[in-house]
């Protein structure tokens, strides 16, 4: 599912900014599916503003099933010059897990094939989260 945006002025220069997007959008869901793992990718132009933000997955409670081919169309499509995934724990802890880990290095080897930069994998959980960039495993 996207989720259509006008042209935003928001220039996203950090984690935290996209972490309070993905917070928002997160409670605006029903509860039951609040309980679910999302996962979303962010693209963004070359000035770093978001062209579109699409939830590709939504899972169970401790999983999503995630793939690049589905994790790139949008961004394919739209031209973007770099994206930005996002997913939550509703365990409310932000830790990777080995899964997490190993599908962020697949992505970025995707992007990189295509031209496509992963610009940071985000966890989310309650009020905290995780960046891959800024823990340098991106």
């Amino acid at each position: 599912m996207e989720i259509q945006i006008k042209e935003t002025d928001i220039n996203i220069t950090n984690h935290h900014i996209v972490g309070n997007i993905f917070r928002n959008i997160l409670q605006n869901e029903s509860d039951i599916d609040q309980d679910k793992e999302h996962f979303w990718v962010m693209g963004l132009n070359q000035r770093n503003r978001i062209k579109y933000i699409e939830l590709v997955s939504l899972g169970t409670l401790s999983s999503s099933l995630v793939h690049p081919r589905e994790t790139f169309r949008m961004a394919i499509l739209k031209g973007v010059a770099g994206i930005i995934a996002v997913h939550n724990h509703p365990s409310g802890d932000p830790s990777p897990s080995e899964d997490d880990l190993t599908l962020t290095v697949r992505l970025r080897e995707a992007g990189k094939i295509i031209g496509i930069n992963l610009l940071d994998h985000i966890i989310i959980a309650g009020q905290k989260q995780r960046s891959f960039k800024d823990e340098g495993l991106l």
